[in-house]
Order: C-alpha cells, then structure tokens, then sequence
C-alpha cells in the first residue's frame, strides 16, 4: 500500500485518490482502490451519514430508508461486491407496490384487465379508444416527456396514470420535461402486450407471474440488508479506514484545484477548520453544478452546469399503533387532492426497521424544491400534514399516530429538462479533454438517474480506468433504464462496456453549445 500520513482534520495529507462524496459510487471507489493497495482520503458533508440518498436513518429505534433500495442486479460484478462488502445481513423479502388512484388500488406495472375493471366500462372504453387513436395517428415530433407517453398509453391513460404523479415527482409540467425521461424510465411497457398477456392467461396459455409485461418478468422477491441499505455503506466505510484510509465526515468541498502537473489539490472546511488533500486522481459524486463552480480554473462550460436543475425530497414517517396497514413496500400516490407522492412501508422492507411489533412505520415521500414551502416547514407542521393526508387516502385514522420524524434529502434527482443533454455533455467532454485525472461518478457526478448498483458499477470501471493508467471504460455506457432493477436475471450480465459511443442526437445537443471534440467526432463517424 502507498503510505501517506493521516493528519488531524485541520492540516494537508497526501494520498493516491481524494474522493468526494460517501454514497454507493465514491465508497465503491474507495473500497476497491484500497483493496488494490491505494490510499484515498474521502470527505463527506453529512456528520452521521454514510450512504447518501442510500443511507438508513434512525430515530428513537425506528430505521428509516431514504427512498427505498431493492439489492437487485443483473451486473455479476456488483452482485459479488455486495456479497464480499456485507456478506452475512442480506434477507430476502417480497416485492410489492402498487398505484393508489380515487380510492383504489392498481398493481404495479399496471396489469391491463385490472385497471380497466377498476376504471369501468366507460372510462375504460375511453382509454382504449384514446390508446387506438395514439397508434393510428401518432405525435410525429415527439419533445417531451408528455409527447412520448401519450404516444405509448394514449391521452386518457397517460393523464390518469403519468401525468398528476410525474409532475408531483418533478414539480415541472409534463410538456416541459424531456422525452429522454420517458424513454428511459418506461420503456418496454406495452399496453397492447399487457392486454394480450392477460387474455393469454384467461385461457390457460400463459403461465407466468402476472406482472402485465409482455416480455419480461418482475421481481417477486429481492435481497435488502436486514437494517437497511445504510449497513452496506456503513461496512464499506469501515473496511477503507481498517486500511489506514480515511472518511472525513462534516467535510464540505470547499475548492478542488488543479496543479498544473495532472494531480489535485483539494481543499474541504469543517466545523474545526480546512483539510488540504493532495492527490494524483480525484474522483467527484459531487452535484455537477457544484463541482463546475469549485473547480481551479473555472471549467469553460460552468454557465452550462450552473443551469442543471436538481429535485429535492423529505420523508415525513409516521409510527401508528396498528398492525401493518398494507402488505406494499410502497405505494405510488396518483391522487390530486393529496401532495405525497408515494408511502413506503418499512416493515415490509425488514421487520427490523421496526422495533415494536405493535406499531407500523410508514413514510410519506414528498417532492419538493430546496426552500419552497413543503422545504421550509416545520418538522411538526409536517407530522401534521401527513397525518391529515392519511386520513383523506383513508389509510390511517390520525388518532393512532403515536409519533413522527422528518428526514430532507436535497438534489435527491437529477432533473431532465429540455436543456440538460446539451449541459451535461459539454461539461463532461471540457473536463474529459482538459482534465483526465478528474472522474465524475454517480448519480449526482454524472447529472443522471442512476439507480444504486448503476452509480456502483461507475465507481468500479473508473477504479479500473484509474489502476490501468488510462480510459479503458467509458462510464458513461452504464445502463441507466428502470428495468434494470425490475426485471431480468441477477447476475446475468457479466460483460463491461469498453468504447465511447455518442448518437446523433447527443452530437447535435453539443454542437448547440460548442464544437464536438475531434475524438469524438471520429468515433461517431466509425
């Protein structure tokens, strides 16, 4: 191992890598770094928290997920890591969740005969013949996240089921969001296949879990550590400091500067003074925006970062004397009258999240934007308003509650407006061209929806990239799409992505910014 002194908070230290951030993504490059014998220093904001938006907190006993984390993958890598990383916690438990829609519930993925059972002959009627005339007569110039959803659902479905959720999540209208969103998000979800799926097992011929996919099967069950995701990072924190190296807690980025020889200098404040790291690599999990406008000398493309847009998110949980009130892990809300968006049920996660068998946990998921009125209420105004909203859903009666905790979680999403591709590219290939010793990595780093084992597997090619002495991955080919973590095999994919790959359309939202690179310019034309 390269040897380096670890200083007092307040000092300089010397090290392999400086990583910012301690989420899934820059504790996965810390933990194989220092496997591999490297020393890294990390530092990270939170004063308790490991984990990021995958940490588990607690409150008076009571474990609360931030979002909820299934550890499912079809990476082999990643499943291996989990195993090595926290090899005895793992449980297996049931997967459910549904849509709670005017009283209501609708598996989720839809399942075609149910909804149009629970919407009735009429408005049934009405969103199929919306869905027929979708196909027949198909928005051409598809722009947005509304374009491309009513293209796939048809309006009626579309407004019932996307449209009142999507923009609580996003706080943005349909119109004005990305198609990339859409395409991303819930692609491979065919009604037409859900109905023939479902006539198909009315007459005996289809055997499979009904999961009103045509093609590919959900997951009826997933592994979850015992106490919640936080224990994965928290042991991941552990074995990088039994090597000597270092977690910083209650350290902000203050300034992350060039040397001028291809190494860094990275400068975080703390409540008892700044620590100066020095390092040949510097990986960053950072927000973009964040990094662009710390970085020595000031990227060219920091008005580009400075326009990406973050969704912020508090979870407000709720311990009610009651047995469960539901089998779900979660329940998405598609209900104007009401401002959460989804419940979580953290029983059904891990039984022991919850110490009282007496009592059910629930938490309800708000989306909002930092310092907007949802933001900047009271902790006990929030119990308040959760307690109310449960009783219009009719899920829980308020004088049961027996207790409540807030948790916020700021730049929880990346935001894909219509502007972001273009932002985000020309960002990334400045720092590609004039700093390759800087790595973005994450879901944050890299201003994309990422689930956890995806912000992982980027931590780990950048590790290989980093050990190799040269870019043998691109990062940025790391499968982002939902039905990574719904579908499929675990396990299945074996097989890293090895070659820089840009589109037409990527290439023509960074020519709307600033020239492509020549290699870039190359490749596309191979």
């Amino acid at each position: 191992m390269t040897e380096f002194t670890q200083l007092s908070p307040k000092g300089e230290i010397e090290v392999d890598v400086a990583i910012i951030g301690a989420g899934p993504a820059g504790l996965t490059a810390g933990y194989l770094l220092t496997k591999a014998g490297k020393s890294v220093a990390i530092i990270e904001k939170d004063a308790t928290y490991v984990g990021g938006i995958s940490r588990t907190v607690e409150h008076e006993g009571y474990r609360f997920d931030i979002g909820g984390h299934r550890f499912f993958s079809k990476s082999a890598a990643v499943v291996d890591l989990w195993n090595e990383i926290l090899p005895d916690d793992f449980i297996q438990r049931p997967r459910m969740s549904r849509i709670y829609y005017e009283g209501k519930f609708y598996s989720y993925p839809l399942r075609a005969f149910e909804a149009l059972r629970n919407l009735g002959i009429w408005r049934s009627t009405t969103c199929m013949t919306s869905y027929l005339w979708s196909k027949l007569f198909p928005i051409k110039e598809v722009k947005s996240f509304e374009d491309w959803t009513a293209n796939q659902f048809g309006w009626k479905l579309y407004s019932i089921f996307f449209k009142t959720y999507t923009e609580k999540v996003w706080g943005m209208p349909c119109d004005e969001m990305s198609a990339d969103w859409a395409a991303q998000r819930i692609k491979g979800l065919s009604l037409w296949g859900a109905v023939t799926d479902g006539l198909k097992r009315s007459l005996g011929l289809n055997k499979r879990p009904n999961d009103g996919q045509q093609v590919k099967t959900l997951l009826e069950t997933f592994r979850y550590p015992r106490l919640g995701p936080g224990m994965m990072w928290d042991a991941a924190r552990d074995k990088i400091e039994a090597t000597g190296s270092q977690v910083y807690m209650a350290h902000a980025l203050k300034q992350l500067a060039s040397d001028g020889q291809g190494g860094w200098r990275l400068t975080a404040t703390a409540p008892d003074g700044e620590l100066v790291v020095k390092a040949k690599h510097a990986i960053s999990s950072a927000p973009m925006r964040e990094l662009a406008a710390r970085l020595h000398p000031l990227p060219d493309t920091t008005l580009n970062a400075s326009q990406l847009k973050y969704r912020d998110f508090l979870t407000v949980a709720l311990m009610i004397r009651s047995e469960d009130l539901f089998p779900d892990n979660w329940i998405y809300i598609h209900d104007s009258k009401v401002k959460v968006g989804r419940v979580q049920n953290f029983r059904s996660w891990s039984p022991e999240m919850v110490p009282d068998e007496s009592v059910a946990c629930v938490g309800l998921e708000y989306f909002c934007f930092e310092g907007d009125g949802l933001w900047s209420s009271s902790d006990a105004d929030l119990v308040e308003l959760a307690k109310r909203e449960m009783e219009i859903l009719g899920l829980v009666d308020p004088a049961k509650v027996i207790g409540g905790a807030v948790v916020r979680q700021e730049k929880a999403y990346p935001v894909y407006d219509e502007t972001y591709a273009a932002n985000v590219a020309a960002m990334r290939h400045e720092l590609e061209e004039k700093f390759p010793t800087l790595h973005l990595v994450g879901r944050n780093g890299m201003h994309r929806y990422n689930n956890q084992d995806h912000a992982m597997m980027t931590a780990m090619l950048t590790v290989e990239n980093i050990l190799a002495g040269q870019r043998i991955y691109d990062t940025w080919c790391v499968n982002e799409d939902a039905e990574y973590h719904e579908a499929g095999d675990e396990g299945a994919e074996k097989a890293l992505p090895a070659r820089e790959t840009i589109t037409e359309d990527q290439a023509a939202a960074l020519n709307s910014v600033r020239a492509v690179p020549e290699r870039i310019r190359q490749d596309q034309a191979a």
